[in-house]
C-alpha cells in the first residue's frame, strides 16, 4: 500500500550534498542517529512543560506548535542520512541498527505523547497511537526474523505520522480549532495503523513463502 516512504530515494538525492560534508566533518551515523532521538526528546519535552503550564493558567502554547512540523522534517532528514553515511561510508553495525531502531521508536513516542494533553480531547485516543506505532514498527523489524525483509509498508508509516502530527501541529499554530476534528482524526489514525500492522506482517509472510521459507 502506498507512503510517503515511497518517495525517500528522491529524498536520499537531496541530502547527498549534506552527508558527504558531514562525513568530511568525521561525523559518524549513530551520532546522526542519537542527535535526532535526544533533539525529538527535548522538543517534546517542552510542548508537554508549556501544555501542562496552560492548563495551570498560563499561556498558551501558541507558535510554539510550529517548531514541530519544522522538526518533524528535519528529522526526517536526519534519519536519511544517517542510512547514507551508514551505507556509503561502511559505518553499518548492530549497534547502529539498535539505535535506529529504539531512537524511532523514542522519538515517536516524544514527539506524539504531548498531544494527549491538549484541552478537551480525548488524550487516549493519542497513547493508543503511539503504542500502535511501536507494534508497526515491531513487526515491521520482525519480517527480517521470519525472512521476509524489513517491512515498511503503509498505509500509516514513520513518514506518513510525521507528516500528519507535522500538518496539525502547523494547524495548531496557526490558531485553528481543533475540538471537533481532532479526535475523529485519531480514531481514523489508530484505525490505518492497525492496518498498517497487519499489511506488514502479511506481507512478511508472503515474501518468506517467496523465498521458500517454513
Amino acid at each position: 500500500m502506498a507512503s510517503i516512504y515511497d518517495l525517500k530515494p528522491r529524498f536520499q538525492q537531496l541530502l547527498d550534498w549534506p552527508t558527504r560534508k558531514l562525513h568530511g566533518a568525521g561525523v559518524t551515523a549513530n551520532q546522526v542517529t542519537m542527535t535526532a532521538a535526544l533533539a525529538s526528546l527535548a522538543l517534546g519535552a517542552g510542548l508537554a512543560w508549556l501544555l501542562a503550564r496552560q492548563a495551570g493558567g498560563g499561556a498558551p502554547v501558541g507558535l510554539a506548535w510550529l517548531a514541530l512540523p519544522v522538526f518533524l522534517f528535519l528529522r526526517m532528514a536526519l534519519n536519511a542520512i544517517d542510512g547514507m553515511l551508514a551505507r556509503r561510508y561502511h559505518m553499518q553495525s548492530a549497534l547502529g541498527a539498535l539505535l535506529n531502531e529504539a531512537g524511532d521508536v523514542v522519538s515517536d513516542a516524544a514527539l506524539y505523547l504531548p498531544f494527549a494533553l491538549l484541552p478537551g480531547v480525548a488524550g487516549g485516543w493519542v497513547v493508543t497511537l503511539v503504542l500502535l506505532a511501536a507494534l508497526s514498527e515491531m513487526v515491521g523489524v520482525l519480517g527480517q526474523t521470519v525472512g521476509g525483509g524489513r517491512r515498511y509498508d503503509g498505509p500509516l508509516g514513520k513518514s506518513d505520522r510525521a507528516f500528519l502530527f507535522g500538518l496539525i501541529g502547523l494547524l495548531l499554530g496557526l490558531g485553528v480549532p481543533y475540538l471537533a476534528w481532532f479526535t475523529p482524526v485519531m480514531a481514523l489514525a489508530n484505525a490505518l495503523l492497525a492496518v498498517t500492522i497487519w499489511n506488514r506482517g502479511r506481507q512478511a509472510l508472503r515474501a518468506a513463502a517467496a523465498e521458500g521459507r517454513p
